[in-house]
């Protein structure tokens, strides 16, 4: 069989997306009953800092009955200069999966794709951070009952996390996604345009907008992300004073709320005094540890999926 890889939440098909939200949600309900990956070997490479998503799929792996291999960013000899691709090849003779996560471009993850025995499963790049879509849409489904008619509201940067939600998001139907960021941090046009109008023909409303002053009100979801994306430091010295009136404080969730019942995430980790502060996160309307949960369960649905029984 040919190896299914996950790199994009656009290479999915709305059925197969629906099918991993569905698949994840089953597993937070009643566990994994079997252990269908029973002597696979699935490698685990990151090439930055994790904490919830390398232990996610090296959890879920295990838990599937798998046996996982750890590389770290300076393991591979792709350091003393053998090619992706190469490299790639003959990692597709040993191992059955490759997590991938890396803070470049999702070139490198296509180029370790390019061979037919071993499935590449992106665990974040630049671009994209597509499983960590799937741990939202679930700790939706689970916390609301329904994805239909849901309006989620983001606010803060536009980053990996935020495109992954937008092209979710944009295959689904009916559902609703406005995107607020600072001026000059949110996410580009060229790729707005494409998930608006996929959206469109779906019946989900997706818009990006820098003006505050407009906010929506009455949302079923507030979503935020840590204000610089993977620590990385921003070149412009006066990013903060752009970004202050962004926090998600408990006034700002009154302004938005349509009902006690709107919920608040977070892809964590969390910089308390920043993006949020404490009475929100830690507050009653927040599902963020629970959507932390669901990083393992989305990771052993993602797994399940790109590794079928034979």
């Amino acid at each position: 069989m040919k190896a299914r890889h996950f790199l994009s939440i656009s290479d999915l098909q709305p059925e197969d997306l629906s099918r991993l939200i569905d698949d994840s949600l089953a597993i937070a309900r009643s566990g994994s009953p079997a252990r269908p990956l029973e002597g696979k070997i699935v490698g685990i490479f990151f090439r930055c800092s994790s904490t919830r998503t390398r232990t996610a799929f090296s959890v879920g792996a295990l838990k599937l009955g798998a046996q996982t291999m750890h590389y770290g960013p300076n393991d591979l000899q792709i350091v003393t200069g053998e090619s992706i691709h190469d490299t790639g090849k003959v990692l597709s003779g040993y191992l059955d999966a490759l997590v991938l996560r890396s803070n470049g471009e999702r070139a490198e993850m296509e180029a370790l794709a390019d061979q037919s025995e071993m499935s590449v499963i992106n665990a974040m790049s630049e671009d994209e951070h597509p499983t960590q879509a799937i741990a939202d849409l679930v700790t939706i489904k689970e916390a609301m009952g329904r994805l239909d008619d849901i309006h989620v509201l983001y606010v803060g940067e536009g980053n990996n996390t935020t495109s992954a939600l937008a092209l979710a998001m944009s295959k689904l139907r009916g559902m609703q996604l406005t995107v607020v960021t600072p001026q000059g941090y949110g996410l580009p046009d060229d790729f707005m345009h494409r998930v608006i109008d996929q959206g469109r023909r779906n019946g989900t409303v997706i818009t990006q907008t820098h003006d505050l002053t407009s906010l929506p009100r009455s949302v079923d979801v507030v979503y935020t992300t840590r204000w610089q994306t993977m620590g990385v430091p921003k070149e412009d010295l006066n990013w903060r004073e752009k970004f202050e009136p962004y926090r998600v404080t408990p006034a700002f969730m009154a302004e938005v709320s349509k009902r006690a019942g709107t919920i608040f995430l977070h892809d964590l980790p969390a910089i308390r005094g920043n993006e949020v502060v404490d009475e929100v996160l830690d507050g009653p309307n927040s599902v963020a540890f629970r959507q932390a949960q669901h990083k393992l369960t989305s990771a052993m649905a993602v797994l399940s999926w790109c590794l079928p029984e034979s």
